[in-house]
């Protein structure tokens, strides 16, 4: 399936949320340190439900364990300043989808690492800064899992 990173996030309901979208589609999580809260908080545990059993989690120390945990997955960066529109792409098992934090978004080390041509964006209309992190999440896991017929 495909493989879903958050880079430092920030807000524990948000990340619930991601742990339930990946419970319910084989994707896997990773966490990139550090994290904005503790993983038994409570409204991780809320937002979650009790997917966390049925998720796949790993929690990484910074970003270049990440990667090398992930292998040679292809690496796409979801974010505003992105050139291609994320349903352009065409996705294949195993590709890794990265998402920076709520307050920030990735930093330019980090963009630089992923390479501009990976790097994504969500249509939204002009003036807004944003789509809430699950919701982009599952914009973009869906689309890649659609293009893979739903299959596993």
């Amino acid at each position: 399936m495909f493989n879903v990173i958050l880079f430092e996030p920030e807000i524990p309901p948000n990340t619930g949320n991601v742990i339930r979208l990946c419970a319910n589609t084989g994707a896997t999580l990773h966490l990139v340190k550090p994290l904005g809260f503790a993983l038994d908080a409570r409204e991780l545990r809320r937002a979650g439900l009790d997917y966390h059993a049925l998720a796949a989690v790993q929690v990484h120390r910074d970003f270049s364990a990440c990667l090398t945990a992930l292998g040679g997955a292809r690496l796409f960066a979801i974010e505003t300043p992105g050139e291609r529109v994320y349903s352009a792409v065409q996705y294949r098992q195993g590709d890794a989808l990265l998402f920076g934090p709520e307050s920030r978004g990735l930093p330019g080390t980090v963009l630089d690492r992923v390479g501009a041509e990976n790097v994504l964006r969500i249509p939204m209309l002009g003036g807004n800064r944003s789509l809430n992190l699950s919701n982009s999440v599952a914009l973009v896991v869906y689309e890649a899992w659609r293009q893979l017929r739903y299959r596993a």
